[in-house]
């Protein structure tokens, strides 16, 4: 009697009719979807916080935690298997992960820029060749091994290819993210490394599309002929007709507007469509949505419209599901006896020594250091989602088997997660700077040298007042006299696209500039472009890209490599329309913070209030008067030896204005703060700083001299407000003195110091922006210090 055959499951519906109507929900395709989602969602993301103080990327988390939630741990209850992920489910979760992975793949395509790839150095070009040719070729030696021990069986030609391809492959948007955790983005390693990883990149996908080809079913080689040629054939149409439709596509979207959503909708279909032609082709659906990412212009608002669009989705939702899929179809189990184990460890040991031990001999003949070959060694050996695509495509194709599989996942993962720490503990670029260095505030026995300026902005708004205040300080001396660094603060967020604006850096050294802003960059390179050529200022645009909380870093080692005197800093806050100000964002008051208390120079922050209007103004349209008031102290001194450099430029007139207590008063009336390091030293510098100021009136009608007595806070009140009609106040942060002491010092914004503070309040009216400065110390001042401690603990009352 014939035995019966099994019996297929029957087809999922889509929705359930609820539990009081007796239905599971479990038992039906979207709800059982929205439990595989949450539950991966949930899991990834706790492994991603728990890994994050060793600075593992992310995808070492979501790789983890599939395989987690597959065979090798959870799975192993049948229960939880056969509930969460059953069999008859797994169809659905594997086709939204690959559609996922679709969209993703074309992100992926939109960072990488073709004309970048032209440009590559020969020094780049040597070390990805290298990166490639030393692993394939031992992935193809490993392969025997495999072959003759747990891969009995498998085609030859395809498992050679695969297994080259897998130790072969640099993972080039986990390796940017790794680059920018570790703040190596713009250092020489860095932009190397990204460079040779691009090109690794687009060899590996050129490879595997070869893999794909011999992994054919068909027992005739030319079927595989037949794939190869017909991949090529679409990579050329697409070559040839993609490029001038999304070039009329992007020159349809105007700067400053949004992008017309029929684009964007066009340019989704058209991955899909791509999608569909290279599966149907036979070699994946991926590539042809990786082609079409590539060829995708990467200037105007286009490109960024389009990451706007699809990545939160793809990338938070749907993706962690390939890493699911490929958890499933991982069992550590299978990895058993000192043969299987040792196996593990001669793939971990060829791929790690053939890419370190290639990439470190090619970057050592490129006349490289020995740390930083070291270095770039270890970053070329990270390996992540493309990785995985690898070895997925190969498990579908029948190429390689379970325990080959499980064994080439742990490979992938234990390469991927050495790599940060060992970059850490290899390569330390902050001990390479330089941090002795002789001008660090502008107050100097010689003023004829060169005078250091690191100009930070944030956004494009801070950038007409930058200008018009490097207008002013630059004095008369040659272009030489004032050199200015000009620096995006970028924040990196955890959006896999933030590696964008590294690809939209300059062969000239202008700064990324981010894609909220795209509309606004290329103006913005005008300006800066154009004041250089007009004023006597040398301009070096720079970036920091970080996260918010470590971005001070990033600010106080480039002021110290560079040698700056100042480091000038955005307020934020921004004023409204009504003049009352407005929080921008809070984060950047820690960054300020930070850089104040620990700068290697010093430090001026600048309140934006429209100086010289929402333009530049020419250097003979000039007309500004800056007003100091000048109590006393350290900061004092900078801000007028500051004011007296900006007194030197032939449209600006400078009042200094100091502030006395009365002698009638003096006597003790007026309490003293001592830790203000208001001692006696201080009185004769004030007198020499102000004695040299007198000096210099006599030889310049420009600038202008005043002495206020008063007797209290009401008096020193009136003084001020009396002079409210300025273009620029400039003021020390802590001045010191009897008559600062009689003023009330509680101040809702610490880091602008009691004068600052008066200034940007509602009693005080005034149309002047502010320039409030801080002097280097070696050591600051304990009040100086503890002002900005108390300022962190009223954070959380902070209201707008």
């Amino acid at each position: 009697m014939a035995t019966p055959a099994p019996k297929c499951p029957k087809p999922m519906k889509a929705t359930s009719n609820g539990v009081f109507q007796g239905d599971d929900p479990l038992d039906y395709a979207l709800p059982l979807a929205i439990v595989q989602i949450c539950l991966v969602l949930v899991l990834t993301r706790v492994l991603a916080y728990v890994l994050r103080p060793l600075r593992q990327p992310r995808v070492v988390a979501e790789i983890i935690g599939g395989i987690l939630l597959g065979p090798s741990a959870l799975g192993r209850s049948e229960k939880y298997l056969h509930t969460i992920f059953p069999p008859k489910s797994l169809t659905v979760l594997d086709t939204l992960a690959n559609l996922g992975l679709l969209f993703f793949l074309f992100l992926v395509g939109l960072e990488l820029d073709p004309k970048s790839l032209r440009r590559t150095g020969k020094k780049a070009l040597c070390i990805a060749g290298a990166g490639i040719t030393v692993p394939f070729l031992l992935g193809i030696g490993t392969s025997f091994a495999l072959r003759s021990t747990i891969s009995q069986g498998v085609k030859q030609a395809p498992f050679l290819v695969f297994m080259g391809v897998a130790l072969s492959i640099t993972a080039f948007p986990v390796l940017a993210r790794i680059l920018a955790e570790l703040k190596l983005l713009t250092t020489d390693v860095g932009r190397m490394a990204m460079s040779a990883a691009a090109v690794n990149d687009v060899a590996a996908w050129i490879l595997l599309a070869l893999a794909i080809a011999l992994s054919g079913s068909g027992s005739s080689p030319l079927v595989s002929l037949w794939v190869l040629l017909s991949g090529a054939g679409f990579v050329a149409l697409c070559i040839f007709v993609g490029p001038p439709i999304f070039k009329w596509m992007a020159g349809r979207c105007s700067d400053g507007e949004h992008v017309d959503e029929i684009y964007v909708c066009a340019t989704l279909a058209a991955v899909l469509a791509a999608g569909f032609v290279t599966d149907t082709i036979g070699i994946h659906a991926l590539f042809g949505a990786f082609v079409l990412g590539v060829l995708v212009p990467k200037e105007g608002p286009f490109a960024g419209a389009l990451v706007e669009k699809v990545e939160d989705l793809v990338s938070g939702l749907f993706l962690p599901l390939y890493f699911v899929s490929s958890g499933l179809k991982t069992n550590v189990a299978t990895i058993q006896g000192a043969q299987s184990w040792g196996l593990l460890v001669l793939v971990i040991f060829t791929s790690c020594v053939g890419k370190i031990v290639g990439t470190i001999v090619v970057s050592l003949l490129c006349k490289m250091p020995i740390q930083e070959a070291l270095t770039l060694g270890f970053l070329m050996n990270t390996k992540g989602l493309v990785e995985l695509i690898v070895l997925n495509i190969g498990k579908d194709r029948g190429v390689l088997n379970d325990q080959t599989f499980a064994i080439m996942v742990l490979m992938a993962l234990f390469t991927t997660f050495i790599t940060t720490p060992i970059v850490i503990s290899i390569y330390k670029p902050a001990k390479l700077a330089v941090t002795k260095y002789k001008h660090r505030t502008i107050q100097r026995k010689d003023a004829s040298k060169q005078v250091r300026l690191l100009s930070c902005f944030h956004s494009t708004k801070n950038i007409p007042t930058l200008i018009n205040l490097i207008e002013v300080s630059r004095g008369t001396q040659k272009k030489e006299g004032l050199r200015v660094y000009a620096m995006h603060l970028m924040e990196l967020s955890e959006r896999p696209s933030a590696i964008l604006m590294v690809n939209k850096a300059k062969k000239n050294g202008l700064p990324f500039w981010n894609k909220e802003e795209a509309s606004d960059s290329n103006q913005v390179v005008v300006a800066f472009e154009t004041f250089e050529q007009l004023s006597q200022v040398s301009i070096r645009p720079t970036t920091a890209i970080s996260p918010m909380s470590t971005m001070h870093e990033d600010i106080i080692t480039s002021a110290e490599t560079k040698r700056v005197a100042m480091i000038i800093l955005p307020f934020h806050k921004h004023q409204r329309l009504d003049g009352h100000f407005e929080t921008t964002r809070n984060d950047l008051r820690n960054v300020n913070r930070k850089v104040l208390q620990q700068a290697p120079c010093s430090v001026g922050i600048l309140v934006d209030r429209g100086l010289g209007g929402a333009s530049h103004v020419s250097a003979s349209n000039v007309d500004f008067t800056i007003t100091i008031l000048f109590f006393g102290g350290h900061d004092d001194r900078e801000a007028l030896a500051y004011g007296m450099r900006m007194a030197e430029h032939p449209g600006v007139t400078l009042v200094v204005v100091r502030l006395l207590v009365d002698p009638e008063v003096a006597g003790g009336s007026v309490k003293l703060d001592m830790n203000q390091n208001s001692t006696p030293d201080n009185q004769p510098q004030d007198e020499v700083v102000i004695s040299s100021l007198k000096q210099r009136i006599s030889n310049n009608a420009s600038i202008k001299y005043e002495e206020r007595t008063v007797k209290d806070a009401a008096q020193t009140l009136d003084a001020i407000k009396s002079h409210n009609r300025c273009n620029l106040f400039l003021v020390g942060r802590m001045p010191e003195g009897q008559v600062i002491a009689s003023l009330n010092k509680n101040s809702e914004c610490p880091e602008l110091g009691p004068i600052g503070n008066l200034l940007i309040s509602s009693e005080y009216s005034t149309t002047a922006s502010i320039f409030v400065v801080q002097q280097y110390r070696s050591q600051l001042s304990q009040d100086a210090l503890s002002s900005l401690e108390e300022g962190e603990i009223s954070d959380g009352n902070e209201s707008n």
